[in-house]
C-alpha cells in the first residue's frame, strides 16, 4: 500500500481516500494533489515514487512536468499584460508582431490565439527539434505559415503551437520571454514552485514520467471495433495527413523526449511547464481571490479571461470542447466543480483549475501518463472535492 503524506482539512477526508485509491486501483505511480478554498489550502497530499528506475520517493517538493496544464499559466501572463493596459486582446496580433501578418493573417486578433480559433495548428514544413527548442525558428515558421482554415470560422486545439504563438506576443509586448515573465511577476510574488523553462539547479527535483503501454494501439485498431462516437477521431489518428496528427508533428524528429534535460530547460509554453500541485492550485486561487496578500486578476479581468469564446466539435481533437481565452471550460462529461470553473488539463492526467463560485482552486500532477477515457484519476479527485463543498 502506498504511503500518503500531507494534510487535509476537516470535511475533505474523501479527497484523501480518492487519492489513495488512485494508487491502488487507477494506475498512479507518483502524484500530488492540492486544493485551496477561499485562498487557503485545505488539501495538500503527495505519495508514491518519483523515479521508478531509481526508487526515488515523491517528496513534498517534487516537481512534475504537466504538459498542457502549462497553457493556463501562459494564458495568465497574457491576461496580466492586458490588465495592465499593455496588451489589447482584441487588437490584431500583427500590431505587436508585424511578421505574423503574412499569408492572410493580418486580421487575426490576439484573443483568437488564446481561444484556438486562428487556424494555425500545424506547419507545412516541420522545424528541426533543436531549432524549435531555441524559439526563434519556430516563431518564424509560424509567422510565415498560412492558416489551415479561415481564422475565426471554427476552433481546433492548438496543442503545440499555442505556446509559441501566445508566447511571442508576450515577448513582443513585455520584452521578456513568457517563462521569465511568469517567474518574475507570478511565481515570485506568490512563492510558486513552477517553471516554464527549468533552471538547471532544479533538475534533481523533477519526477520522471512513466508511459504505461496502452491496452491497444489506436493507430492500427480496426475502425469497426471503435465505438461510433470515437470513430471519426480514431480515423483521423490513422491518417498521417490529418490535422489531428499534424498538430503534434511540428518538429523533426516529431517525438519529443519530455524527460530530457534539454527539453525541460527550453521554453515550450504550451506543454513543458514543471511544478507542484501546490503551485498550480495556489496560482489558480490567486486568479479568483486573495492569497496571502496577492491577487492576480481584477474582477473585470477574470470575467474577460473566462468568457466563452468557442464551443462545439473541435477540428483537431474532434470531440466537443469549450474554450475561454486560454482556459478550458466545463463540459457535460467533465463538469469540474461548477459551471463557472475554468482551467486546463494536461496530457495523461494533470489538471489545474479554479471555481470562483465555490472559492475552489485545484492542482493535480502525476508521473504515470495514462491516455484516453479510462483515466479517471483527476475526475475522481474533483468529484471528491465537489462532494466536500456541496
Amino acid at each position: 500500500m502506498t504511503m500518503i503524506h500531507g494534510e487535509v482539512a476537516d470535511g475533505f477526508e474523501g479527497v484523501r481516500e480518492a487519492f489513495a485509491a488512485n494508487f491502488e486501483r487507477r494506475g498512479d505511480v507518483g502524484a500530488a494533489v492540492c486544493v485551496y478554498r477561499d485562498g487557503r489550502p485545505v488539501v495538500d497530499l503527495w505519495g508514491g515514487v518519483a523515479d521508478p528506475d531509481t526508487g526515488r520517493e515523491w517528496e513534498r517538493d517534487t516537481l512534475q512536468l504537466v504538459y498542457s496544464a502549462t497553457k493556463g499559466a501562459t494564458a495568465t501572463v497574457a491576461h496580466l499584460l492586458a490588465q495592465r493596459g499593455e496588451l489589447d486582446l482584441d487588437a490584431p496580433v500583427a500590431d505587436y508582431w508585424p511578421e505574423f501578418g503574412a499569408n492572410g493573417k493580418a486580421g487575426i486578433p490576439v484573443r483568437w490565439l488564446l481561444s484556438h480559433r486562428a487556424g494555425l495548428v500545424a506547419l507545412d514544413r516541420p522545424v528541426p527539434l533543436g531549432d524549435a527548442l531555441g524559439w526563434d525558428a519556430m516563431v518564424a515558421a509560424l509567422a510565415a505559415q498560412r492558416p489551415q482554415w479561415e481564422p475565426g470560422t471554427g476552433h481546433g486545439y492548438h496543442g503545440r503551437t499555442y505556446g509559441w504563438l501566445v508566447g511571442e506576443v508576450i515577448r513582443r509586448v513585455s520584452g521578456r520571454t513568457p517563462g521569465r515573465f511568469f517567474a518574475e511577476e507570478i511565481a515570485g510574488p506568490l512563492g510558486l514552485d513552477f517553471f516554464i523553462g527549468l533552471p538547471a539547479a532544479e533538475r534533481g527535483r523533477v519526477s520522471r514520467m512513466v508511459y504505461p503501454k496502452p491496452e491497444f494501439d489506436l493507430s492500427t485498431v480496426p475502425l469497426d471495433a471503435v465505438p461510433p462516437e470515437a470513430r471519426e477521431y480514431v480515423a483521423a489518428l490513422q491518417d498521417p495527413e490529418s490535422l489531428s496528427n499534424r498538430a503534434f508533428t511540428l518538429t523533426d524528429p516529431a517525438e519529443i523526449d519530455f524527460n530530457s534535460a534539454e527539453v525541460q530547460a527550453a521554453e515550450i509554453p504550451a506543454s513543458n511547464g514543471i511544478g507542484t500541485a501546490r503551485s498550480l492550485a495556489r496560482m489558480y486561487a490567486a486568479l479568483i481571490g486573495d492569497v496571502d496578500g496577492v491577487r492576480l486578476f481584477s474582477p473585470e479581468t477574470l470575467a474577460s479571461a473566462t468568457a466563452e469564446q468557442a464551443a462545439g466539435p473541435d477540428k483537431v481533437i474532434m470531440f466537443p470542447v469549450r474554450f475561454a481565452s486560454g482556459y478550458m471550460l466545463p463540459i457535460e462529461t467533465n463538469p469540474l466543480t461548477g459551471p463557472r470553473a475554468f482551467g486546463h488539463p494536461g496530457r495523461g492526467g494533470s489538471l489545474g483549475f479554479a471555481d470562483p463560485e465555490h472559492g475552489i482552486a485545484f492542482g493535480y500532477v502525476m508521473n504515470s501518463i495514462v491516455e484516453g477515457a479510462e483515466d479517471t484519476r483527476a475526475s475522481t479527485l474533483v468529484d471528491a472535492v465537489r462532494e466536500a463543498t456541496a
